[in-house]
């Protein structure tokens, strides 16, 4: 394994601690004396300073030489040349270094995006603000700016990426003059479903004979939210009208306890604890609620990440992605017909141990929720699929359709729809396995959709649970 010199970064040794408490410090006598906050210390402060490293070409023998130099000018007759000489070096050194201290002082950096939560392909303007908000000048500044994919634009000097980290460097150079603000914009396009982060900053900058370099790296980082696709029903080869079946039957038999549609006066049959009491005080006589007639779509969504028959071996991406983007599209059908809609998956978050559970709601945010869920599911399944079924079920309406999402059929996953199906539930099955669901499935619900995704004996060897793919970037999931 070859590793450049340029990707490895120097350690510092330091106190975190009492880096902390000294920019605590100068922030409070900054406060007391009615001055402006260094942006830097207010970093440091908060503990967002990564490291510092500064770089010169001088080194303490060089003022020795040039006190020598005007030493043996003064000694020699005062040498107008050996004294110019010195006096010329310790001039450059001293103006050098307090250029150079000042340089990254009141330097910010800022991006902001016209959108971070998109579908993948979709393009990402990023506006990069960096302002020098000093009296001195910047005669040089260089900004590198970490990102997960590479941007696509006329306005970066140099792009660099190593197959080491699977990282993208956007650099750009500046000359700033004082108190001058400069935006650039970038464009980006993420490729796949998932979170990615941008960050961290590393700025460097210098004297104006570039004799001395500052490097300073902030722990900056923003996210980007990338849906996973969603088609539509004709797409999927579902029927565009009734996919879960027929719904009318169920319409007379529930109520839904949410939706008041109206009142009216009090029936025999009535349960008491349907009366409408303020409109019953204002009548005079007692009153009923009416509730919206339940078609029984609370949709419940479970998806199955297993991608194998034993998660444990190893997981398909591509047949993931269209299991997650067929739940995702599930969702969003139900959505667009005003059902309560949830998503259960038997998948975790990133650094995380817990399935996802987004429970139906029908919230004008709800799909948001639902997408930016299905972004963050990994590959790694937490149980399986038939038992998280059998212990959520209890605890949704009575009246739920739940739909399952699978690229694997088990005997131990048909069962459970079999006693869900026979405690009263409406359950429908939605495969993508290679093989169509056996004819003899009892009453329940089944479609076939097609993964268009190679058979598996044609494919090639499953990633492995946990692995990273050639760019050290995880296929799924946060992606930094």
């Amino acid at each position: 394994m070859t590793i450049n010199l340029s990707d490895l970064h120097l350690a510092e040794r330091g106190d975190p601690g009492r880096e902390r408490r000294e920019a605590r410090q100068r922030l409070l006598r900054s406060a007391l004396r009615g001055d402006e906050y260094d942006p830097v210390d207010v970093a440091r402060s908060r503990g967002l300073v990564l490291r510092e490293r500064e770089d010169s070409i001088f080194s303490d023998s060089w003022v020795m030489v040039a006190l020598l130099v005007l030493l043996v000018g003064f000694f020699a007759g005062r040498n107008p040349a050996l004294l110019a000489l010195g006096l010329v070096l310790l001039i450059i050194v001293g103006v050098s270094t307090v250029w150079k201290n000042l340089a990254l002082t009141r330097v910010t950096y800022k991006r902001s995006f016209d959108r971070d939560h998109v579908f993948p392909g979709e393009a990402v303007e990023m506006t990069i603000s960096v302002a020098n908000d000093k009296s001195l000048p910047l005669t040089w500044l260089r900004i590198n700016d970490e990102l997960p994919v590479s941007p696509d634009t006329d306005n970066v000097i140099s792009q660099t990426s190593t197959n080491v980290t699977g990282k993208y460097n956007l650099i750009n150079s500046y000359s700033m003059h004082a108190r001058e603000r400069v935006n650039r914009v970038v464009t980006l396009q993420f490729p796949a479903r998932g979170y990615y982060t941008l960050g961290p900053v590393t700025y460097k900058s210098g004297d104006v004979f570039t004799l001395f370099t500052i490097e300073r790296a902030h722990n900056y980082q923003s996210t980007i939210v990338v849906y996973p696709e969603i088609e539509t029903l004709d797409e999927l080869g579902l029927p565009a009208k009734e996919p879960f079946g027929e719904l009318k039957i169920r319409r007379s038999l529930f109520t839904d306890p949410i939706k008041t549609r109206g009142i009216r006066d009090y029936q025999p049959q009535d349960r008491f604890r349907d009366v409408h009491w303020k409109a019953t005080a204002r009548r005079g006589e007692l009153q009923t609620k009416i509730y919206d007639p339940s078609t029984g779509m609370t949709l419940a969504v479970f998806l199955n990440v297993a991608t194998m028959p034993r998660h444990w071996l190893g997981f398909y991406p591509e047949l993931l992605e269209k299991v997650i983007s067929v739940a995702a599209s599930m969702a969003n059908y139900g959505v667009e017909q005003g059902w309560g809609v949830g998503v259960y998956a038997n998948g975790s978050y990133p650094g995380s141990d817990q399935p996802i559970r987004v429970p139906p709601g029908r919230s004008p945010s709800q799909l948001t929720h639902i997408l930016e869920a299905l972004a963050a599911v990994t590959e790694f399944a937490t149980a399986s699929i038939d038992v998280m079924m059998l212990r959520e079920s209890p605890r949704l309406p009575w009246v739920s359709t739940i739909v399952l999402v699978t690229a694997v059929i088990t005997d131990e996953i048909m069962v459970a729809l079999a006693r869900l199906q026979e405690a009263g539930r409406r359950v429908v099955l939605l495969s993508l396995a290679d093989d169509s669901p056996a004819a003899d499935v009892g009453q329940i619900l089944t479609y076939h959709i097609a993964s268009g995704v190679p058979a598996f004996e044609h494919q090639n060897q499953p990633v492995e649970t946990g692995r990273r793919d050639g760019n050290g970037a995880h296929p799924l999931g946060v992606r930094q």
